[in-house]
């Protein structure tokens, strides 16, 4: 095969989700790990020399094409009506505790919150932005929650490790006191 540039491109404009460099080589099985890498590293160079209205990101663990942010008034008038996953406040709430804390139990999160999330952590559930992580070795093995590559996704990051220090974003320490009274409540 001699463009596998060209294959690659075709790949991830097609893709509804990120494709890992896994599964870029269980499809592309003419080229090595290496062509492939190389292959994205030349795409992404040329969509940002040309200045095009979409990029290739790497997100969850693997690659996507996206548009840009400058945009996104457009995209949401071809898309009206349709947009999805529209996460409420207490979703928010609750997948934030869930990502800074993973992983954690429903009355961790309750106690946070000061509310039950019962409900909101089966709808986070079911749009896959968490999963069960296992049970806490504690009285009542109550079930752990973390996020999900659908998560990573969503909000565009590549892993865990790039959702920015409480600290960072100037509310470390009112939540870590938000935290101390919710706990001090409840004891």
């Amino acid at each position: 095969m001699n463009n596998i540039k060209n294959v690659v491109e075709c790949l991830l404009y097609v893709s509804s989700s990120p494709l890992s460099l896994k599964k870029l080589v269980e499809i592309i099985q003419e080229a090595e790990e290496e062509e492939i890498l190389s292959s994205i590293d030349e795409l992404r160079e040329e969509y940002d020399r040309a200045d095009k209205p979409v990029f290739i990101q790497k997100v969850a663990g693997g690659w996507r094409m996206a548009t840009k942010n400058r945009y996104a008034k457009w995209i949401k008038r071809l898309y009206s009506g349709e947009m999805v996953h529209r996460l409420s406040q207490a979703a928010l709430e609750t997948l934030a505790i869930i990502a800074y804390r993973q992983p954690v139990t429903t009355q961790e999160v309750d106690q946070i919150r000061g509310v039950s999330s019962g409900g909101v952590l089966k709808g986070l559930l079911e749009k896959k932005l968490i999963k069960i992580a296992g049970r806490k070795e504690t009285l009542g093995r109550p079930i752990l929650y973390r996020t999900t590559d659908e998560f990573l996704e969503y909000f565009g990051l590549e892993s865990i490790s790039d959702i920015p220090p409480l600290e960072e974003m100037g509310i470390g320490n009112d939540v870590q006191e938000l935290i101390n009274e919710r706990v001090e409540k409840e004891n």
